[in-house]
């Protein structure tokens, strides 16, 4: 019985040496076999490429030019300032055709303005390729 023992102690000795031992943690297996991510992050589309239409909704003069000229130091393509339809705007915002959140996003933060938004109609038909639009607010 002895010799029974001292022979089933060398094979399970033999078979934990030659066995690979897993790792203690499962988060350490885990990192070791990355996958690769299943959805590339497009990057953001440059400044020199993007054109913004700058709507005055304040009704103060020059207001729309001041931030179009702010904006154009920034390096984007254009900036085109005119009036909005309504110059009661208490707010300023930037809004963002479907596809351009990220760059909204970005301009907001160039521009120091707090609101994102889609875009919901406030454009004129002549500038609806501008993909970003900045309304100046009284704030």
């Amino acid at each position: 019985m002895l010799v029974a023992s001292a022979l089933a102690l060398a094979i399970l000795g033999a078979l934990v040496l030659t066995h690979q031992s897993a790792p203690a943690h499962p988060a350490a297996a885990a990192a070791t076999h990355r996958h690769a991510p299943t959805q590339f992050a497009v990057p953001l589309r440059p400044r020199s490429q993007i054109s913004v239409l700058v709507l005055n909704g304040n009704g103060l003069s020059g207001v729309a030019g001041t931030e179009a000229t702010s904006i154009l130091a920034r390096g984007y393509r254009h900036a085109i300032p005119t009036d909005a339809s309504q110059l009661n705007y208490v707010r300023s915002l930037v809004l963002y055709k479907p596809g351009w959140q990220r760059e909204a996003e970005r301009l907001a933060h160039d521009v120091k303005i707090a609101a994102v938004a889609p875009l919901d109609g406030r454009v004129a038909p002549e500038y609806a390729s501008v993909p970003l639009v900045v309304i100046v607010g009284g704030n």
